[in-house]
């Protein structure tokens, strides 16, 4: 699967910087609103040393990482929902991504823009939230209007199914006029309606919070109010929360990717040999045949088994088997297992998947 996350924040911020050093493409950067007036669209590898070990014990030809999509678009500002700035142009750019990082502002420069003319992150935040919000209710009501009219024709066999369409399309379109955080347990059911998910509402996305700005400058009220937000949320288990980072002097941020690992509840497996060693990302508490159709869409339907093996275990066997292939050397000690369709992949399994 391919992970894809969108960059929000208010102008001036740090989106465009961080764009720049996840990519290692030049954009566009300038000490003014709307510098950017289109999607940035950058593919980054995701950093994992055991894929450089792998390829080295398997001698292999190419190395392949997981990859991570991220959109950068312009700076929203308060009222983006009504027209303003241009932010609110591109929203659909990042509709179809799978979380979002808001970058929030907690560094001191006079010399850099603030376009609300202060720098305060809590605010900041309210403000693309509730953009975000707003944003999604102009889909809701669309899809409310016709969901009503589909719930009230009477007689046919697809009604039962529209009145339970219509439920949730009104618990969110009210959820979302009372400004309520919609990543909670109480509205996930509506959420997962298909009319509803069909609309991949912006303020339902996972979030990761990048502060940007020295250790120093984030206050215990900001991590206080991302605890609280995220305390409610449904993904609140181990995902989210905050990443501090400077970026007027980063060079790398593989801590970011990793929290999007985390709080997408995403993990890595990997294949390798002479030809190549490659990451694949699937989610947790996948099985082994699910894992298979990441590789190929047949594997999963014609899986047989799967040969398993701990990453750290297999370069343990070849390290010790005086210059012994890895995965044989791996079944000789027994650390190798046949795994059937039903088996939970770990993150660092080794496979190699026989398919019919």
């Amino acid at each position: 699967m391919k992970l894809s996350i969108g960059i929000v924040g208010l102008p001036n911020v740090g989106k465009s910087t961080l764009f720049k050093i996840l990519t290692k493409n030049e954009v566009n950067i300038a000490n003014y609103p709307f510098c950017t007036i289109d999607p940035n669209v950058g593919v980054v590898s995701v950093p994992d040393e055991r894929l450089d070990q792998l390829a080295k014990m398997s001698k292999s030809a190419k190395i392949i990482p997981a990859i991570v999509e991220f959109y950068d678009i312009a700076g929203l500002v308060k009222g983006a929902n009504k027209g303003e700035g241009l932010g609110n142009q591109f929203l659909t750019h990042i509709r179809e991504t799978d979380a979002i990082v808001m970058v929030l502002r907690v560094f001191k420069n006079e010399e850099i823009i603030h376009v609300e003319n202060s720098v305060d992150p809590i605010r900041d935040m309210e403000i693309i939230n509730t953009e975000l919000a707003l944003k999604d209710l102009e889909s809701v009501e669309k899809l409310y209007k016709k969901a009503e009219g589909e719930s009230k024709i009477g007689g046919t066999p697809a009604q039962k199914q529209a009145i339970k369409d219509f439920e949730a399309v009104k618990k969110i379109k009210s959820v979302l006029e009372a400004g309520q955080n919609l990543n909670t347990p109480e509205f996930a059911e509506a959420l997962e309606n298909e009319k509803v998910a069909a609309l991949n509402l912006l303020s339902g996305k996972k979030q990761i919070y990048l502060l940007n700005g020295k250790l120093e400058d984030v206050s215990e009220e900001l991590k206080k109010k991302i605890a609280e937000r995220l305390a409610r949320s449904s993904f609140s288990e181990g995902g989210g929360g905050y990443v501090i980072m400077d970026l007027s002097i980063a060079t790398d941020i593989p801590e970011l990717v990793k929290k999007a690992y985390e709080v997408l509840g995403l993990i890595s497996f990997f294949t390798t040999g002479e030809d190549e060693t490659r990451a694949w990302t699937i989610k947790k508490n996948s099985k082994a045949s699910q894992a298979a159709g990441a590789i190929h869409t047949d594997f999963e339907k014609k899986f047989i088994r799967a040969e398993v093996v701990n990453w750290q275990k297999l370069l343990e066997a070849h390290s010790a088997s005086s210059g012994q292939a890895g995965w044989s050397a791996a079944k000789q000690k027994g650390w190798m297992r046949l795994e059937g369709k039903d088996y939970i992949v770990q993150d660092g399994d080794v496979m190699e998947i026989r398919h019919g």
